[in-house]
C-alpha cells in the first residue's frame, strides 16, 4: 500500500471566495473530474524516463521529488487552489506495465484527506481476468461503497484489453446496477507500453458495450484524441456516439495541453464542434492533472479560452465546468 512522506507545510484550503473562474462576466465554480494521485515508486522505469523527459529544467534533475510534490493529496489541493478549482475527482488505476498503479485503497484514503474537495473513481485489474475476474469485480464493488467513491475508471490502452471484448461487460453491468458512471480513456497514448491499435483506442469500438448497457453511463475521456500525431482522431466517433446514445458523455482533458496542442487550435476546434452538435449538456470538464506544477491552472485557462472562442454562453460554460458533473454523478454542485 502506498503511503506518503509529506513535508509539513501549512498549505490549507483556498478560501471559497478565491475559487472559481470568471466567464462572460460571471464567476462560476469548477469541478475537475480528472486528477491522478499516485506514487513515483509504482511507475514502471520506462514511464519514469518518459515523464522525466517532459519536466523542464531544473525540475528534471529530481523528477521523483517533483512528482511526489504534486501527486500527494496536499499537493493536488495546492494545484487545485492555484487554478481556482473547487472540487476534484481522483482516479485509481491498475496498469502496472504502462502508467503504474494507484490502488483503490489509496484513492479512498486520499478522498478522506479532504472529503469536501475530493471525490474518487475506483478501478480494477484486468490482466488475469479469466482467473480472477469475479474477485476483481467483488473488490470493485467494495471500493465503490466507500465514502466519496462516485464512479469507475478504465483505460483500455493502458490496461491492454479490447474495448469490444464481451468478457469485460460485467464491469458495465455493475456500473449500471450501482449507478456509478464509467470513465474510459479513448484515443492513443504517448506512454510506453500502451496498446495503440484501434480496438484499444478508437471510441467506435465501445459501441457494443454502450448499446448493451443502456443503464450505464459512459464518459469518453480525451475525446478520442490521437496523442501520437496530435490530431483530433476519434472526435467524430465520440460525437456520433453521444448523438445516438443518451448514456454517453464526453470529456476533453489533456488534448489541449501545450505539449499536445501547442497553439490551442485543436482544443478550440473540439469545443466548437461539441457546441455545434448540440452536446454542451454532455461535456464534463477534466484536465488530466496534476502532471507538473501549474498544469491544472494552465489547462483550465486554455479550456475557458476555447469555450469563449466558440461563443459558449455563461450558462453553457457553467454546465461544462461543474453542472454536468454534479448532475451525472448525483452530487451537489459546489457553491462559491
Amino acid at each position: 500500500m502506498r503511503r506518503f512522506v509529506v513535508v509539513l507545510i501549512a498549505l490549507g484550503s483556498c478560501a471559497d471566495d478565491e475559487l472559481g473562474v470568471v466567464f462572460a462576466g460571471e464567476r462560476m465554480p469548477v469541478i475537475d473530474m480528472h486528477l491522478h494521485p499516485g506514487d513515483w515508486d509504482s511507475i514502471p522505469p520506462e514511464t519514469k524516463e518518459f515523464l522525466a523527459s517532459r519536466f523542464p529544467f531544473p525540475i528534471d534533475l529530481r523528477p521523483d521529488k517533483a512528482a511526489m510534490g504534486v501527486l500527494s493529496p496536499a499537493g493536488i489541493l495546492e494545484e487545485m487552489d492555484r487554478a481556482g478549482v473547487s472540487v476534484g475527482a481522483l482516479f485509481a488505476i491498475y496498469a502496472p506495465r504502462t502508467v503504474g498503479v494507484a490502488a483503490n485503497e489509496d484513492v479512498i484514503a486520499d478522498v478522506a484527506h479532504d472529503p469536501r474537495r475530493f471525490y474518487g473513481l475506483a478501478s480494477l485489474r484486468v490482466d488475469r481476468w479469466n482467473e480472477d475476474g469475479a474477485e476483481q469485480l467483488a473488490a470493485l464493488r467494495a471500493a465503490l461503497k466507500a465514502p466519496g467513491m462516485v464512479g469507475i475508471k478504465l483505460a483500455h490502452a493502458h490496461q491492454q484489453f479490447r474495448m469490444d471484448d464481451p468478457r469485460y461487460f460485467p464491469i458495465y453491468a455493475l456500473a449500471a446496477e450501482l449507478k456509478k458512471p464509467v470513465y474510459l480513456h479513448t484515443g492513443t497514448s504517448p506512454f510506453p507500453g500502451t496498446a495503440q491499435e484501434p480496438a484499444y483506442t478508437d471510441p467506435a469500438y465501445l459501441e457494443p458495450a454502450i448499446a448493451a448497457h443502456p443503464g450505464a453511463t459512459f464518459i469518453l475521456g480525451h475525446l478520442g484524441y490521437d496523442f501520437e500525431r496530435h490530431e483530433l482522431g476519434g472526435l467524430t466517433a465520440c460525437i456520433d456516439l453521444a448523438t445516438r446514445y443518451d448514456n454517453v458523455f464526453l470529456e476533453p482533458s489533456a488534448l489541449g495541453s501545450k505539449g499536445s496542442d501547442p497553439t490551442g487550435e485543436n482544443l478550440r476546434a473540439a469545443m466548437a464542434r461539441l457546441r455545434e452538435a448540440g452536446l454542451v449538456d454532455r461535456v464534463i470538464y477534466g484536465s488530466d492533472g496534476p502532471q507538473s506544477p501549474g498544469f491544472v491552472a494552465e489547462y483550465l485557462e486554455r479550456t475557458v479560452a476555447a469555450m469563449a472562442a466558440a461563443d459558449y454562453t455563461a450558462e453553457e460554460a457553467r454546465a461544462v465546468l461543474s453542472g454536468n458533473f454534479a448532475r451525472v454523478f448525483a452530487v451537489p454542485a459546489p457553491e462559491l
